[in-house]
């Protein structure tokens, strides 16, 4: 089980930022608007950080996975193993909330969207393809280069979460009336599974496109990173050694001493 443990890890993570983000979007939508939504996603986001980062660095986003591979901070393997529990775990969100918003009886996923991600007819403020294709791109690419920017040498080690949680929030600011914002394949794919066809025909903009801007954020990043080798972000997530050492001792351990 211990060789599990990041992909398990994965899957709990995805599953709170889908189950919280897309929740807060389907059951609490008319009453928080779309400041509220922008703001779950990333305080999901945010907390899983923290949550979850020591054990598997908290991708919990396909997008994010391809750029730290193509970035070389996660071998092959293990980016196909994240990428399929992220999947699995937003497809059980989805299950999960759809089961929930069953419950005032009279709720109708395709009709509502379910929080689905969109163009064309689909899109909250009625954006072609163009322009949902353009802004997936480019809002993936934030969230991306500010993944591999926070966990470099030179980055408050401990703090990468809060740049990410924080330009999650606005990367949902700026697309929500355009696609509802995905920049996550395995959040789109989660709800679209429930949101009937015209959402899964869909569903290939919103695997390209975060692809493509990953992609460009890992190039982008080549050219402008720090010569010195940039931590992983399980390691940038964690705590200082000070801050360990702390926390052990109040807990009544010892830490190990460095060699």
């Amino acid at each position: 089980m211990t060789g599990a443990r990041p992909y398990v890890a994965e899957m709990i993570g995805t599953f709170v930022l889908v189950f919280g983000g897309c929740g807060s979007a389907v059951l609490a939508g008319d009453h928080i608007g779309f400041q509220g939504v922008a703001l779950a996603f990333g305080l999901s986001l945010l907390a899983m950080v923290y949550a979850i980062g020591p054990i598997s660095g908290c991708h919990i986003n396909p997008a994010v996975t391809f750029g730290l591979w193509l970035s070389g901070k996660v071998r092959a393997p293990t980016a196909v193993g994240y990428v399929v529990a992220q999947i699995i775990g937003a497809i059980i969100a989805a299950a999960v909330l759809y089961v929930v918003a069953q419950g005032n009886g009279h709720f109708d996923p395709v009709a509502s969207g379910f929080a689905s991600n969109g163009y064309g007819a689909r899109s909250p403020g009625g954006y072609g393809l163009t322009s949902a294709f353009i802004a997936e791109t480019v809002l993936t690419a934030f969230l991306v280069l500010t993944v591999l920017g926070a966990t470099e040498p030179a980055a408050p080690v401990g703090f990468a979460g809060i740049a990410i949680g924080l330009v999650l929030t606005l990367i949902h600011l700026v697309g929500i009336p355009v696609t509802n914002t995905s920049v996550n394949p395995a959040r789109s794919i989660g709800p679209a599974l429930f949101a009937g066809s015209a959402a899964i025909a869909q569903l290939w903009l919103f695997i390209v496109a975060p692809a493509l801007g990953a992609a460009l954020a890992a190039w982008l990043y080549g050219i402008i990173q720090s010569p010195v080798s940039a931590l992983t972000t399980r390691q940038a997530e964690q705590a200082t050694p000070a801050e360990q050492a702390e926390r052990l001792a109040m807990a009544g351990t010892k830490p190990h001493q460095q060699p």
